[in-house]
């Protein structure tokens, strides 16, 4: 698998490899069979972002919480922007009050806070709500300075 992509399961957490060609193919995790790139906005844990950071696909996380005004009016943004920007990315939120760690260990001062990890390392991040097409342009402006 020469063209092999590492894409973690929002799900259950597994690493999977597949071919870089079938990531138009709706391909499903090995072990639980969630899709792995569906265009949806997954919701994950710290430990999910811990290895989903490191995927070969970029990542982009929406840190929020329930009580913000903002990111609840934000949310459908973010889930159509995961529609469009499917397959270039995958989207997923982080609830800050479920996993506080997750703000010391990201620096996050204010919610909604979108970062963008692609390979491990933190490519961008942006403060504020967003509507799609700016998430969408967002991503795809710094993803194509890391490829």
């Amino acid at each position: 698998m020469a063209d092999a992509l590492k894409l973690t399961c929002h799900a259950c957490g597994t690493a999977n490899r597949l071919p870089a060609d079938r990531l138009d193919a709706a391909p499903r995790c090995g072990v639980c069979g969630t899709r792995l790139a569906d265009g949806r906005v997954h919701e994950i844990d710290l430990a999910t972002l811990e290895k989903s950071r490191k995927d070969d696909l970029p990542l982009l996380v929406d840190f929020w919480a329930a009580w913000c005004g903002p990111c609840r009016m934000m949310a459908p943004q973010f889930s159509a922007a995961a529609r469009m920007l499917l397959p270039e990315a995958r989207l997923a939120k982080l609830d800050t009050e479920a996993h506080p760690g997750a703000s010391d260990r990201y620096d996050v001062r204010g919610i909604p806070l979108l970062i963008l990890f692609h390979r491990g390392r933190e490519v961008a991040r942006q403060a504020g709500a967003r509507p799609a097409e700016e998430i969408v342009k967002f991503v795809r402006h710094h993803v194509g300075q890391t490829a």
